[in-house]
């Protein structure tokens, strides 16, 4: 059975059981047609959502990401990864760095060591991507690359950070931002070979369609990569 680290280590398609992109339906089935379509990673993302009710989600969702062997991410909210036991957490840099941490090692633990989430962490510049993997990350994001209505205020980083990354980084890192199929190609061009998609994909009616288009387009990777 793979481990956490190695599905990351080879994982293409980051995808996104967002609350502000259900339109109507449940997060469970959400999640059933991301796994039908192959996505390697889903993470649960509740900006406006109270912390109880992201709680309620994640023990949702939880046990069919489990059964799917694709690790559940929380975004935000390492007490309710903790909790539920979520195999991975994903802060923001401000969110990291500005409550004083300087390695993923000083974050608050649960009872058991073993069962400490894998950290990701947003970037947003070179300078960033340097500190979070001295930071101890176990993979970064990098963008938004585009525009995007998921984070209208965010100034994106273009393309010349892709590139930058696919020079620098080795741990994984993963593109986000306003990606979409008829700029995929561009994104690939420049060094991406893992990213995030969010609009997409949830703004499609057959989300695990969506999730193959993606998909049947993202190169393979070695076990090295």
């Amino acid at each position: 059975m793979p481990t956490t680290s190695d599905i990351i280590a080879l994982a293409r398609l980051y995808a996104f059981v967002d609350t502000a992109y259900l339109n109507g339906r449940s997060p469970a089935e959400v999640v059933r047609q991301l796994c039908a379509g192959g996505v390697d990673l889903i993470q649960l993302r509740s900006k406006k959502g109270s912390i109880d009710k992201v709680a309620q989600l994640a023990d949702e969702i939880l046990p069919i990401t489990q059964q799917a062997n694709i690790p559940l991410i929380i975004n935000d909210h390492l007490d309710i990864a903790h909790s539920c036991g979520a195999p991975i957490c994903h802060l923001g840099f401000e969110d990291f760095f500005d409550s004083g941490y300087r390695h993923v090692s000083e974050l608050p633990s649960p009872v058991s060591a073993a069962q400490q989430p894998l950290i990701g962490l947003s970037t947003h510049a070179p300078a960033q991507a340097l500190q979070c993997i001295e930071a101890g990350a176990d993979y970064i994001a990098i963008g938004p690359i585009y525009p995007t209505a998921t984070k209208p205020t965010a100034k994106p980083v273009t393309l010349d950070y892709v590139r930058w990354a696919s020079q620098n980084v080795s741990i994984p890192w993963f593109a986000i931002g306003g990606i979409t199929l008829q700029n995929l190609d561009e994104v690939l061009a420049a060094g991406a070979k893992r990213i995030c998609v969010v609009s997409s994909i949830l703004n499609q009616t057959d989300v695990a369609k969506a999730c193959e288009q993606f998909k049947n387009r993202l190169p393979c990777l070695p076990r090295s990569s």
